[in-house]
């Protein structure tokens, strides 16, 4: 569409005398504050300790994203009485999309080898959302059951503030040209404060505590108000002199801006309620009088300590590393690398810094400034859609079933052994798994029995301990409604299927942190030992009520989680599963004639540690659960004659 058909010729925005028109040249204090914006988000994504509040950088380019194209657009009415919003919008595109695009193609064309396969479906519609500039919304609905809720997140993920600021380039430019054209530009500033307001009051309705603050968190309408207070900010510079003012009128207000962002970053996590109900509220204002200062007094202490080089450097640059950083850290991780703290922080920094910088010499400056011939960002662009949207259904298609394994034979079991228990009826063996996720991913792994039987009870989501709260990976879970009546769910699976055999595999929710008795405990305390305790008594008592022998898998050490500097969630510690193991071996040694051990950890540790693979085997694509190869290949030939021995008595 031709740029005359979408300009309009507004009246001029209505102004005191004596503002002095705005000026449009280039201001490194801006530069250098995006700088310091994106190295902090880096550090708290790093997993710096110190630094809580890092993600808050997110904010501060909302504020001066917010200030920045409003200030553009009001310099070009007040230059040329129109604002052009066709060429607006080009400018965006030109300057947002060709990283966007390189840096999502790269995530979906290296999914296939860095992505566990369970977890590669939903990398598509967030390929999708992210070029679409819906990924506040994808990330918000993305899913809440237990896959949702236990996956890794999504390298697209961080996508999530692009889409917030995309959706406000395309709006503001409107309600600008409205304003102007309409009331000449009166009750704007009023009208911008409102609705920012109104953005922060929605955010405080809309948290819940204790329950997950997606909503108040994606949300757009929840996190307007960071643009917004750029925007007010842009359009107060225009209409009142005090901030023109003399350099000492900015003092105070500036170091009570500085030092709550101090204390925001040092103090304000991303979790508590104090962030929805205000916290976030007041960051964004000291982040506006920081620019107003640094902006509209480019001579003064802050705009050049702000300019000091590199900082300009890394903020024209800052787009770019905000993008390529998160993929880069979620694929970059400890295992992988073998790095863990500041090295690991080092080798991030330093990759996402490379991928950086060649994306904006070789892509994203090219197309800004059209250095290549008019067709060459055209089909750079339809050719790099082109492969997200190919590798996107690649993605999304649901796996094609593979060829059923054959059916295998269990070793023969004496039918006098099986006979001789009350109620036992000729005929094949027959084993029921009970147990978690971990227990679902190894019962659908093995092969159909030709000489027995092979039922799956797991309760995805669901251990034995069925008290309270968990902290899993760091995050705050409430147990899934089944859970706390696990004792059920077998019961009931055991009157059904009459197993001969029940093989029990339980490697996750009981070492996680729990909330029992009103405080948060831990395998290892005597407390919560003896309550696991009382709950693997009910377990036997129930798996046994129908005469069959249980089969106690050992568990494996895991690695489903990374903190974010790399080193592992208590939940992993090697001690906790040892401690764990033992308790079940304590078990099967109270009642050996019908409780035996299969060292199922031992199994995929063989080197007391974990790994993903043995032998050449992939066992766990992501850290926690077994894959279908493995159990096939490697678990089954070494597990089913346990089994036949262990039904042999």
């Amino acid at each position: 569409m031709p740029d005359s058909l979408l300009t309009l010729h507004p009246p001029r925005l209505h102004r005191p005398q004596r503002t002095e028109r705005l000026r449009l040249s280039h201001r490194p204090a801006l530069d250098g504050l995006r700088a310091v914006a994106v190295v902090v988000v880096l550090l708290f994504h790093g997993g710096v300790s110190w630094l809580p509040g890092g993600w808050l950088g997110v904010d501060a380019f909302f504020v001066l994203s917010g200030y920045l194209i409003t200030t553009l657009l009001l310099a070009e009415h007040e230059r040329t009485g129109r604002i052009r919003l066709a060429a607006f919008w080009g400018r965006r595109a030109r300057r947002l999309l060709p990283a966007l695009l390189a840096v999502v193609t790269a995530v979906v064309g290296c999914a296939h080898w860095l992505v566990p396969p369970e977890e590669r479906q939903p990398l598509g519609p967030d390929a999708v959302s992210a070029l679409a500039y819906v990924a506040n919304w994808r990330m918000l609905h993305r899913g809440d059951g237990y896959a949702a809720l236990t996956a890794s997140p999504s390298p697209l993920q961080h996508t999530w503030s692009l889409a917030l600021e995309e959706q406000f380039y395309l709006l503001w430019p409107l309600v600008i040209v409205a304003a102007l054209a309409w009331w000449r530009g009166r009750g704007l500033l009023l009208g911008t404060l409102v609705a920012a307001g109104a953005s922060a009051a929605a955010m405080a309705l809309l948290y819940v505590p204790d329950a997950e603050p997606a909503r108040a968190y994606y949300g757009s309408d929840t996190r307007a108000f960071g643009l917004l207070a750029g925007c007010a900010l842009a359009l107060g510079a225009r209409r009142y002199r005090a901030v023109h003012a003399a350099p000492r009128r900015w003092s105070l207000p500036v170091a009570i801006a500085l030092g709550v962002l101090a204390a925001a970053l040092l103090l304000l996590d991303d979790s508590g309620p104090a962030l929805y109900r205000g916290g976030l509220l007041a960051v964004v204002g000291a982040v506006a009088v920081v620019i107003g200062a640094a902006d509209r007094r480019p001579d003064g202490r802050l705009a050049a300590v702000l300019a000091i080089r590199p900082l300009p450097e890394i903020g024209r640059v800052s787009y770019e590393l905000y993008l390529w950083h998160w993929p880069t850290f979620l694929f970059l991780d400890a295992e992988r690398s073998g790095l863990s703290g500041v090295p690991l922080l080092a080798a991030r920094c330093v990759v996402t810094a490379v991928l950086a910088m060649a994306t904006y010499r070789l892509l994203s400056r090219p197309v800004r400034i059209r250095r290549w011939p008019r067709t060459r960002p055209v089909l750079v662009t339809l050719t790099a859609v082109a492969a997200v949207a190919s590798a996107s259904i690649v993605l999304t298609r649901p796996a094609q079933p593979r060829e059923p394994a054959r059916p295998a034979a269990l070793p023969s079991v004496q039918s006098s052994t099986l006979l001789s228990r009350p109620g036992r009826e000729p005929g094949p063996l027959r084993i029921t798994v009970f147990g978690d996720s971990v227990a679902n991913s190894l019962a659908v792994g093995l092969p159909r029995l030709r000489n027995g039987t092979l039922t799956n009870r797991s309760l995805i989501g669901c251990g034995i301990a069925r008290s309270g709260r968990v902290h899993n990976a760091a995050r705050t879970q409430s147990p899934y409604a089944r859970c706390p009546r696990w004792d059920a769910y077998w019961a009931a699976g055991v009157r059904a299927d009459r197993p001969d055999l029940a093989l029990v595999v339980l490697a996750r929710w009981e070492v996680l942190d729990r909330e029992l008795d009103g405080r948060w405990q831990h395998i290892g305390e005597p407390a919560f030992d003896a309550y696991l305790r009382r709950e693997l008594a009910t377990m036997v008592r129930v798996l046994t009520a129908g005469g069959a022998r249980i089969v106690l898998a050992t568990a494996p050490f895991n690695h489903r989680y990374e903190r974010r500097d790399g080193s592992l969630y208590p939940e992993d510690d090697p001690a906790r599963m040892d401690a764990w193991n033992r308790m079940l071996r304590d078990t099967a040694a109270a009642d050996p004639a019908r409780i035996r051990i299969v060292d199922l950890g031992a199994r995929l540790c063989p080197d007391g540690r974990y790994t993903a693979d043995v032998d050449g085997v992939h066992l766990r694509s992501d850290g926690l659960h077994l894959t279908a190869g493995g159990v096939r290949d490697y678990v089954a030939p070494w597990l089913l004659p346990q089994l036949t021995e262990a039904a042999s008595g």
